[in-house]
């Protein structure tokens, strides 16, 4: 008899460990997925503000929102590198176009303190020399890093989707 109960009370006790090992294992995956999802969001906003600053032609918000290191690799246009260059590509193009872009998120995937997100954006551009209003629909890759807590665009590429 008392071999039975021992067995019995071994075998709760293990049963009572492994439910508290899954209950803490859930509540540990319940903590990643939500610290993971805020990482997300900071970076859809992030994203959002990327193109509020681009649709307002504002380059100094546009360039607050880079890495110093960052890098843009706009579509039929040398590749920019560092905040420098960055920042004269945009007053370029702020200088000749008006942008009304709308961007949809396709994807966003975080690593650590680093991220990548695929989107699309789609609307119009003026052209400021003649005042033509044309479509404009491009795609786009953006590879983020977070410094100092906050989310930057590190890399930037897009090209036309036709």
């Amino acid at each position: 008899m008392k071999k039975v109960l021992l067995t019995v009370g071994v075998t709760a006790s293990l049963f009572l460990v492994q439910v508290g090992a899954y209950a803490q294992s859930n509540t540990v995956k319940s903590e990643i997925t939500t610290a993971v999802l805020a990482e997300k969001s900071a970076i859809e906003k992030l994203i959002f503000s990327y193109q509020d600053a681009l649709n307002a032609s504002n380059a100094d918000k546009v360039i607050s929102l880079y890495t110093n290191n960052g890098v843009l690799i706009a579509n039929a246009a040398p590749t920019s590198d560092g905040a420098v260059q960055v920042k004269g590509t945009y007053e370029y193009v702020f200088d000749n176009f008006a942008f009304n872009l709308k961007f949809n998120i396709i994807e966003i995937q975080v690593n650590g303190n680093t991220a990548f997100a695929r989107s699309t954006s789609k609307g119009s551009l003026i052209i400021k020399s003649s005042g033509q209003t044309v479509p404009d629909e491009n795609r786009e890759l953006f590879v983020f890093e977070k410094t100092d807590g906050q989310w930057k665009i590190a890399r930037y590429m897009y090209n036309k989707t036709k």
